[in-house]
């Protein structure tokens, strides 16, 4: 699985991964499972999405921003994955938290900003299980935060 080379047919760079901003690592592997840590939404060092959905980022801006995540959170497992992208088997799940308006009820569609994202670069491996929730706050302000667990040989 060539991600760099499908991420560009796409018109997208995989970037190197995002440091963290707090007491953690992006990414751990156990077994044949990668953690990947949640990502926010960093495009050329500033946050894509800042505010909550709808009121401040329409859900189309945060659909673009989870897909910015899912794109960051390829990168943070290709840092494990020494970038052998042939170890990667799948995602398995996908955990996609947003920013919320009190009475916003649509998060799975701004997780779907992410969900297609994966399928689109993976196809049948990018198929996934996978939470949609809506939050009171995430850090930096951001739109949304998403998280990862992947299959590796």
């Amino acid at each position: 699985m060539d991600i760099p080379a499908k991420l560009a047919s796409l018109g997208l760079v995989l970037p190197p991964a995002a440091k963290p901003i707090a007491s953690y690592v992006p990414a751990v592997r156990a077994g044949n499972l990668i953690y990947v840590s949640g990502q926010l939404p960093w495009r050329d060092g500033k946050l894509l999405a800042v505010g909550k959905v709808p009121s401040a980022i329409s859900i189309e801006l945060a659909q673009q921003a989870a897909a910015q995540c899912a794109v960051l959170g390829l990168s943070a497992a290709g840092g494990l994955l020494n970038g052998d992208w042939d170890q990667l088997l799948g995602v398995v799940r996908v955990g996609v938290f947003v920013q919320s308006d009190d009475t916003f009820s649509e998060q799975s569609k701004v997780a779907n900003g992410a969900s297609d994202l994966l399928q689109q670069v993976m196809g049948e491996a990018g198929r996934h299980s996978r939470a949609a929730v809506g939050v009171n706050a995430l850090p930096l302000n951001s739109a949304v935060e998403v998280e990862f667990v992947l299959a590796v040989r």
